[in-house]
């Protein structure tokens, strides 16, 4: 019987295909990038095809260095980047226009407008989110309204729209399906948080018809059927990145949490079943939905915009080192920041400021100041900006009388960097824990896909696939530990709200 599973992982630069087998161990994997487009100030688009072609290509050479074909895999599990829209024709599969990005801020504009018209409250209530450039909803009902045609055609169901994993399936299915799971569809500022589903009054206020929209489906079970090399090959997971990376994590029970260090930094918080409505502009998000019958799963979230891109400036935009390993070395090789702090507002400031206007900040320069200095302030700041994050989650959770934080799980590039995930611990004052395959996104959308194609019995057999690599404990003081956040939020006070436009 076919036992492998295929982990499609579509991310923001490149695609990557994991063969994982029924022990959850990897067995290869394969990575492309492709290319961003910027055709404008503030516009981040990517061509849907060159999407789904690096994403197959990725697919047949995992397969290819695991020595295994399309017919031993006993399914397919998808995840992606969250937010990026894609508008096509359903009867050629041709897209319309680019992709337009999570990062993309050009409906800004108009998700300031619904906010001083007022539905913020209303927004947050019933999607858990706020009214920003980030979600799909304003994306949608811009591409419908500057391509000719596209709003009329699309409320003819000529159209189809979706995020990523719309688009996956669609291609994988041959132009058969076009669905989303709850993850994903909870990040649109369209599905109602405690119904899973397309929510009327949303489409309605946002300007989105129904017609054009994706069936929205759970996370794993018999969800589609890819058809690749004259085989049907079953699509039984799916998740939106940062809750894959949560599944991925194993943290199956309310109170466990994990951080992903990439380009941003992506916190969530499980809290079960309970959607906790935040009160520190964090956002509350749908976790999963393992089944028909199963309930929704929920997550506290907080987005870190600048992280490991901080690092990235540090190569290109100062010089300062050639790449990020060297900017590690560079790090280490002094004690502290000898009080140097960044502020890596390059883009504003996500959860739990949400200030647009924010800009980076690089303060306590003295004559004595080296770039080792300025390094390691870098890199201090994602363990800065990520303990910011939990403190709000915290608050947010105690108030509803739910579980503290008792480790925090880390994966990602930067989670490899033994000084930061120290110091993250330092600030956070519980451990944080790194496990043996680093890969949580790709690993849980495989760990979705083998629970729908039946190759674990349920989701308790999951943690016992999860391993720890090495668990970084606190040494800082509390004292110390009070002392530098209540200094980090002086200077974030000074980034604040300095941008004129």
């Amino acid at each position: 019987m076919p036992s492998l599973i295929a982990a499609l992982d579509q991310g923001t630069s490149s695609s990557r295909t994991l063969i994982v087998d029924a022990q959850g161990r990897v067995l290869a994997s394969a990575q492309r990038e492709f290319t961003q487009h910027y055709s404008q100030p503030g516009w981040v688009e990517h061509d849907p095809l060159d999407i789904w072609a690096t994403q197959s290509a990725t697919l047949t050479e995992a397969l290819a260095r695991a020595a295994a074909k399309l017919s031993d895999l006993a399914a397919i599990g998808i995840t992606n980047q969250r937010e990026t829209v894609v508008l096509w024709e359903r009867a050629t599969g041709r897209p319309l226009a680019n992709a337009i990005v999570w990062q993309d801020r050009r409906t800004a504009g108009i998700c300031a407008q619904l906010a001083a018209d007022g539905h913020a409250p209303e927004l947050q209530a019933r999607t858990g989110l706020l009214p920003d450039a980030y979600f799909s909803a304003t994306k949608l009902a811009w591409l419908l309204d500057h391509i000719p045609g596209a709003r009329a055609r699309a409320e003819r169901g000529e159209l189809a729209a979706g995020t990523i994993d719309s688009w996956l399936v669609w291609n994988l299915s041959g132009g058969v399906t076009h669905l989303t799971d709850v993850s994903n569809a909870s990040r649109t500022l369209l599905c109602n948080l405690h119904t899973g589903d397309w929510d009327d009054e949303l489409l309605a206020l946002l300007r989105v018809p129904r017609a054009v929209l994706p069936a929205i489906v759970p996370n794993c079970g018999a969800l589609a059927v890819a058809r690749l090399g004259g085989l049907n090959i079953p699509i039984t997971g799916m998740a939106g990145d940062q809750q894959a990376a949560l599944f991925g994590q194993a943290c199956l029970q309310p109170g466990m949490a994990k951080n992903t260090y990439g380009t941003g930094c992506f916190a969530l918080q499980h809290t079960g079943t309970q959607a906790v409505r935040s009160q520190q502009r964090l956002l509350t998000t749908i976790a999963w939905k393992l089944g028909d019958d199963q309930p929704l799963h929920y997550a506290l979230e907080g987005g870190v915009f600048i992280a490991g891109a901080a690092v990235q400036w540090l190569r290109d935009g100062l010089g300062l080192v050639h790449s990020a390993q060297e900017a590690q070395q560079l790090a280490d090789s002094v004690p502290d920041s000898g009080g140097v702090l960044l502020v890596p507002a390059f883009t504003g400031l996500g959860a739990p400021h949400w200030d647009a206007q924010a800009r980076g900040l690089l303060i306590g320069i003295t004559r004595g100041t080296t770039a080792a200095q300025v390094a390691r302030a870098t890199i201090d700041s994602l363990a800065y900006q990520s303990a910011e994050l939990f403190a709000a989650m915290q608050a947010d959770v105690a108030a509803q009388g739910g579980p503290p934080l008792t480790e925090l799980r880390v994966d990602g590039g930067a989670a490899v960097n033994d000084t930061l995930m120290q110091f993250q611990a330092d600030l956070l004052g519980v451990p944080v824990v790194r496990p043996v395959q680093a890969e949580s996104t790709a690993l849980g959308a495989a760990y979705l896909a083998g629970l729908g194609a039946g190759l674990w019995p349920n989701a308790a057999a999951l943690p016992a696939l999860w391993q720890e690599q090495r668990r970084f404990t606190p040494q800082m003081s509390t004292d110390e530990r009070k002392a530098r956040m209540a200094r980090w939020r002086r200077a974030v006070e000074r980034a604040r709200d300095w941008a004129d436009d």
